[in-house]
């Protein structure tokens, strides 16, 4: 049997984490700087949960409806609990979830604590640079 290869082993750990009362602009911002569709909103306190924008998020609430950039706050547009996953899940089982889910990347958890973000084109290209 082969050995599976690891969420840890293809996520990306540069996780970029805003706090839920930032504009959707400097969530843009961010996102410009950092090259990034994602990112993580903070939990506001220990027993809540991290949620997620995506650039579709900002699209589909912010801009097709018309509203101000600067006026909207990331807690309105953003998913919430974010679908997360282990670092030592298979990304066989990763993949599987992602797509079921029609997501096309999601926080990777570790103890409640974010360790990483890992994405399709994560597993897909990094997974074949392992596998070889």
């Amino acid at each position: 049997m082969n050995t599976p290869i690891l969420v840890k082993e293809v996520m990306w750990k540069e996780v970029d984490i805003i706090d839920s009362k930032s504009t959707v602009q400097n969530a843009l911002n961010d996102m410009q700087h950092k090259k990034t569709k994602m990112l993580v909103v903070d939990k506001a306190h220990e027993h809540d949960e991290y949620g997620v924008i995506l650039i579709s998020d900002i699209a589909a609430k912010v801009i097709a409806k018309g509203r101000a950039l600067d006026r909207v706050n990331a807690y309105e547009v953003m998913t919430k609990p974010a679908i997360s996953v282990h670092p030592d899940m298979d990304i066989r089982y990763c993949a599987k979830l992602l797509t079921r889910l029609n997501l096309s990347r999601c926080p990777v958890l570790d103890n409640g604590e974010i360790v990483g973000v890992v994405s399709l084109t994560n597993i897909v290209l990094n997974g074949l640079r392992v596998l070889q």
